[in-house]
C-alpha cells in the first residue's frame, strides 16, 4: 500500500512544477484572446450599431418592431415614438422597443 503512495507522491528533486504554473497562464490568455475576438467584441460592435440606429430615428422613416409591428414613425418624443399603422391608426410605442429602419424618411 506503500508503494502505491509514493508512486503517486511527487518525491521532490524533479523541479517541474514551475513551467507548468507558465503554461497555464499562456493557455487562459489564448483562451480569453478566444472569447474576446468571437464572442465579447462582436456584440459589443452590434450593441453599438444599435444604439446609433435609434439615435438617428426620424419622423417618416418605415420601421418595425421587436414585437413585428410595422409602421411609419409621426412623432417622437424622448423615449416614446408614435406609429402609424394603419390610416388614422397609431400606437405609441418605446424607442428600445424598434428594431430596425425597412425605410429612410428621404427615400421615398
Amino acid at each position: 500500500m506503500t508503494d502505491l503512495a509514493y508512486a503517486m507522491g511527487n518525491l521532490g528533486g524533479g523541479g517541474t512544477g514551475g513551467s507548468g504554473d507558465v503554461s497555464f497562464l499562456i493557455m487562459m490568455a489564448v483562451i480569453f484572446g478566444i472569447f474576446y475576438f468571437l464572442l465579447i467584441r462582436p456584440q459589443q460592435k452590434k450593441q453599438k450599431e444599435i444604439k446609433e440606429m435609434l439615435e438617428k430615428l426620424t419622423h417618416g422613416d418605415v420601421v418595425v418592431t421587436s414585437g413585428g409591428i410595422h409602421g411609419k414613425i409621426t412623432a417622437i418624443t424622448g423615449d416614446v415614438i408614435t406609429l402609424e399603422v394603419a390610416d388614422k391608426v397609431r400606437i405609441k410605442v418605446s424607442r428600445s422597443f424598434i428594431a430596425a429602419v425597412l425605410e429612410k424618411a428621404g427615400k421615398e
